[in-house]
């Protein structure tokens, strides 16, 4: 299943320019259009979904393997790259602009300037909130 508007499909399809690292039928890894570092990376699912709850389980722990995968060749490619972050926004409010689910692997280097603007760990929750939040969480798995 594609969707004939999605950037990402067309190249799944071969009707637009793409340089692919992998491919199989299930998931696609291709070098970012726009990268933030050279060596960014974007792996995709092979069937148009425009987000992660459309992602099945195993089409997400193929995407999850093979996001390792470029990790590892990304640190043994000679590009600079001391670390790696695996990201992925799901909706508007986390900063997805294609509406194709996609997980970027994005080498890194101390002092590239990339980042969370506010850092993780801004604040503590108590433990009872936590429990609490957990159980609410739990209760809808």
């Amino acid at each position: 299943m594609t969707d004939g508007s999605c950037i990402f499909c067309k190249i799944i399809a071969g009707e637009a320019a793409a340089s692919i690292v992998y491919r199989d039928d299930h998931v696609l890894a291709f070098m970012d259009i726009s990268p933030v570092v050279e060596g960014h990376v974007l792996v995709i699912p092979t069937h148009h979904t425009a987000d992660l709850a459309g992602v099945t389980d195993d089409v997400g722990a193929r995407m999850f393997a093979l996001g390792r995968r470029v990790a590892a060749a990304l640190r043994a490619s000679g590009l600079p790259c001391e670390g790696i972050n695996l990201f992925l926004a799901d909706g508007v409010a986390a900063g997805q602009t294609v509406f194709h689910s996609h997980l970027h692997v994005i080498p890194r280097v101390r002092g590239d300037g990339l980042g969370f603007r506010h850092g993780l760990g801004r604040g503590r929750m108590s433990r009872l909130e936590l429990d609490e939040l957990a159980a609410r969480l739990a209760g809808r798995l």
